[in-house]
């Protein structure tokens, strides 16, 4: 089969499309030809060579799929031990969730990592009616999924993103405000902020919390997080919630299968929708890496083989 290959940590040209064996599933798995594959910002780290759980090389990259088993239409964000850029991956059978009939694959394969990932945490910082989101990257997959989210929550949202371009979107997905990253400090207090950017951005938003509140560690686009000083967190009242969705499928499959059903409901009652920004063949997966480090994506990135 052709999947995307990377033998070794470097830019986004070390992304080869190749001729590699077909998946051989495990036990309690099933080989899905995969018709869509989303591209998460955790993926360009593995190809940085940042990721802390990085898997060995050589390896094809990709752990989200959109596809067809056995005359069923699915979708997974786990369990493609081959790899998600590919024709083929080997997924395990217990994470295979249907895709909705309205939805398409390229729909499928950008839903369930970005919509878990925000879903999960805001649910347990309780956020509901009065209380005030920030959702930093609000244009990108994740960020998309938190206006949405917690606009269906009930809570009042103020996004952040780079450009004016990326604002105006997030204005449209339902935020109420949207800032820059250089004033969002001065004018926002929120009670939950969910971060994706990790570095300065992260050490900013606690200034933001009010009291109370709690911080969602997502991601570190923007670099690894400094120390966090805990006489500040307990003096201000303030709460951390870290976030990674991969350790809790394994840890406590419970919790995010539970999550999965209530994500999928919302979506297929028309309450949320995976936004697909760009589209590429398997064979531009260099230039659907570049799109995503260079910050110019909107929504979610997705290959198709």
């Amino acid at each position: 089969m052709k999947a995307v290959l990377l033998r070794e940590p470097g830019g986004p040209e070390q992304l080869e499309l190749a001729e590699v064996p077909d998946p051989e599933p495990g036990d309690g798995q099933v080989v899905v030809r995969v018709r869509a594959a989303g591209v998460n910002f955790a993926d360009v780290l593995v190809r940085q060579g940042r990721y802390p759980q990085a898997p060995p090389l050589p390896t094809v990259l990709g752990r989200e799929i959109a596809g067809e088993v056995d005359g069923r239409r699915v979708m997974s964000a786990s369990g493609a031990e081959s790899g998600a850029y590919a024709e083929l991956a080997a997924a395990d059978e217990e994470w295979l969730v249907p895709l909705p009939e309205s939805a398409s694959f390229e729909e499928g394969a950008s839903f369930l990592t970005t919509f878990l990932t925000v879903w999960i945490p805001l649910q347990r910082a309780g956020v509901g009616p009065g209380a005030t989101v920030l959702v930093h990257a609000a244009a990108g997959g994740v960020g998309s999924a938190g206006v949405q989210l917690a606009k269906h929550l009930g809570a009042r949202v103020v996004a952040t993103a780079s450009t004016d371009e990326k604002r105006r979107f997030a204005l449209e997905l339902g935020a109420d405000e949207a800032f820059g990253y250089d004033d969002f400090a001065e004018q926002v207090r929120a009670d939950v902020v969910l971060d994706a950017v990790g570095g300065e951005i992260f050490k900013r938003s606690i200034g933001v919390l009010n009291p109370l509140g709690t911080i969602v560690g997502i991601g570190f686009a923007d670099g690894w997080w400094d120390p966090l000083d805990t006489a500040l967190m307990v003096g201000r009242n303030l709460a951390l919630q870290g976030f990674y969705l991969g350790r809790l499928m394994k840890l406590r499959p419970e919790v995010v299968q539970e999550a999965t059903r209530e994500v999928v409901a919302l979506w297929e009652e028309g309450a949320v929708k995976p936004v697909v920004g760009a589209t590429f063949p398997l064979e531009r997966a260099p230039d659907a890496h570049r799109l995503i480090e260079e910050r110019r994506s909107v929504g979610k990135v997705v290959l198709v083989p």
